[in-house]
């Protein structure tokens, strides 16, 4: 299966785009390996507008987003996919400055599976925490289910985690548009960093999406739009199926960490990027426990030596 990433790193920052009917995309200059050319905010609508993801604090580019509107516009509502550093904390700056209420999905750290709730209880090493906005609390949650609506333009979220516990994606009624957040990003495939990031929850989010079969268009929270969802989402999936299978083969010649799985493993991938390899191999390796198929030396941990069940 052909490689389905859009890795053009042409941009413009600063300045509204049109990507769909309706909807605006500013991107803002905060590049780097993990965000690409920078995180998405997307302006919804028009006259009372939906604003998603407004990213970081910096006062350049929430300024961008306010330059954006029109006379006769004004943000009435922000949505936060998911509560990292470069997704949410401009929300509560942005709130104050236009009155908007703040939506997501719940504070940082909500929606965490038991497994990996049970792992913080037992106080394993675990690492993680990257980039998260621990200080991000909503005005209003949204619920599976629910929606936001404005004057020509209504919102549902989707629980999606994996990348993050708390994370949603977004659909415009109507469209076939969903906002992906980073569950499905247009340049690389997702970071997944317990106990925030859930390995089984992110692959059960991915099928939740596969199942949904109207939808046309992906606007992610970093990269291009995703104009093949269906093959987006298949290659993924079959990528993380891969990933699993060469862990459980690595395995299979004796017990391992994390670590030198990924070494083992992750031979296509610039060793700049192992660190985050890592991430998701530890990832992987909670799933697979808790389905019965490896078990650690002993407790679980970031250099927890792993064996075939």
């Amino acid at each position: 299966m052909n490689d389905p990433f859009n890795k053009d790193p042409a941009v413009e920052y600063g300045a509204p785009v049109h990507v769909a009917p309706g909807v605006r995309r500013i991107t803002c200059p905060n590049p780097s390996a993990y965000t690409f050319t920078g995180t998405q905010s997307y302006l919804v609508g028009e006259g009372d507008l939906a604003l998603i993801d407004p990213g970081p604090e910096g006062s350049a580019h929430l300024d961008a987003i306010m330059a954006a509107l029109t006379p006769d516009e004004k943000i009435t509502d922000i949505i936060v996919t998911h509560s990292h550093r470069d997704h949410s904390p401009g929300a509560r700056v942005l709130s104050e400055r236009t009155g908007a209420l703040v939506w997501a999905w719940g504070a940082h750290g909500a929606g965490i599976t038991p497994t990996m709730q049970a792992l913080i209880d037992t106080g394993a090493e675990i690492g993680g925490g990257e980039g998260g906005d621990l200080d991000f609390l909503p005005d209003r949650k949204l619920a599976d289910g629910d929606s936001v609506s404005g004057g020509n333009w209504t919102l549902t979220a989707l629980h999606t985690p994996g990348h993050m516990s708390n994370h949603i994606s977004l659909e415009l009624e109507g469209t076939g548009i969903v906002f992906t957040g980073d569950l499905v990003m247009g340049f690389a495939t997702t970071l997944v960093s317990p106990p925030d990031g859930d390995m089984a929850a992110f692959m059960s989010s991915l099928e939740r999406l596969s199942e949904r079969t109207d939808d046309m268009l992906y606007l992610p929270g970093h990269g291009h739009a995703v104009e093949d969802p269906h093959g987006m989402l298949a290659y993924q999936r079959a990528h993380r199926q891969k990933r699993l299978e060469q862990i459980l083969s690595a395995l299979s010649s004796g017990a391992k960490d994390a670590a030198t799985l990924t070494r083992e493993i992750y031979t296509d991938v610039d060793p700049a990027l192992h660190g985050a390899a890592q991430r998701n191999v530890l990832a992987s390796l909670i799933g697979l426990y808790d389905q019965g198929q490896v078990s650690p030396d002993g407790p679980i941990a970031v250099d927890a030596v792993f064996a075939r069940a």
